[in-house]
């Protein structure tokens, strides 16, 4: 265990400016609450609905519940903070805040690979696609999804509890993530941020590029196909490659440092993936996605008529 003599941590946040934080606590307050709506909408929409039975909705509802639980490890503090006076957090605190951000985040990962993978089996494997992705196997990817997520986060976890922490307490972003904690450590911490860019950076990386490999081979067995089931997995693939964008480049920007001293733009990114891309994710897979309508109206339109009864 690291020495350590602080206790609790400043965060800095997002701006300094006073004037700017009343509009910004109210603009997130926003977020959170169309996040929390959005993902729940599809989370009930799907356990409501026959769409539960299918491997890709199952995923998207554990993707969904994954969206609400890191943005809810962030966002509640930060507008809290925007409104504070002290904008303190414990140093147990800042550690579970840590852990948890990172468990959701490496979860949707993993779960954005089964998402692919059953795509990729939907359209390449048609005629054995029942047999590949039968819900044990659903089961267990997202059983293999979290617990990859648990073993990523601990490792984070216990390098920052080996580290002294005996001066400056001040962290430069609005929530506690490992690379601006590494920056408070009283020693060197040069292997700790090696360790850091080889597990999340190449994490990501190699992700990213298995999932943009995957949809190109889907892609090319898409242009065999006739217009109409073309279409419809088009429209799938797409929800699907955009959330990837939305939610990769970010991560990759903020654990593959391009700059010594990029912690900055990291807040910035960093909002990317914990407020922007969960926002969107529900609209994406929405609009674009001709059986969640149908399901959605089934589902909410029933209910309506049964009380109105």
């Amino acid at each position: 265990m690291g020495h350590k003599n602080v206790t609790e941590f400043v965060l800095l946040g997002l701006f300094s400016d006073e004037n700017v934080k009343v509009a910004c606590s109210v603009l997130f307050s926003l977020c959170y609450i169309a996040i929390l709506s959005g993902n729940l909408l599809i989370l009930l929409t799907i356990r409501g609905s026959r769409l539960g039975e299918q491997p890709m909705y199952f995923f998207l509802s554990y993707f969904s519940c994954m969206d609400v639980c890191l943005t809810s490890t962030v966002a509640p503090k930060l507008i809290t903070d925007l409104l504070a006076q002290q904008k303190t957090i414990s140093y147990n605190s800042c550690l579970a805040q840590m852990f948890y951000a990172h468990f959701s985040g490496v979860t949707e990962i993993f779960i954005l690979v089964a998402m692919a993978y059953d795509r990729y089996a939907a359209i390449c494997r048609p005629l054995h696609y029942m047999l590949i992705m039968n819900r044990q196997v659903c089961y267990v990817l997202v059983m293999v999804s979290a617990m990859g997520a648990f073993i990523h986060s601990i490792l984070h976890v216990l390098i920052i509890t080996g580290l002294p922490f005996c001066g400056p307490n001040q962290i430069d972003h609005y929530f506690c993530d490992v690379f601006p904690l590494l920056k408070l450590a009283c020693i060197d911490t040069s292997l700790s941020v090696i360790a850091i860019i080889t597990t999340t950076g190449v994490l990501s990386i190699l992700t990213f590029v298995t999932l943009v490999i995957s949809y190109i081979i889907i892609l090319s067995t898409l242009r065999t196909r006739s217009s109409e089931g073309c279409r419809k997995a088009l429209s799938t693939c797409g929800s699907h490659i955009t959330v990837v964008f939305m939610f990769f480049l970010p991560l990759i920007f903020t654990y593959v440092p391009l700059a010594a001293d990029s912690v900055s733009n990291d807040k910035v990114f960093a909002l990317f993936y914990t407020m922007i891309a969960p926002m969107f994710n529900p609209l994406i897979y929405t609009l674009r996605n001709t059986d969640m309508k149908t399901a959605m109206r089934k589902v909410w339109c029933q209910d309506q008529l049964s009380e109105g009864k």
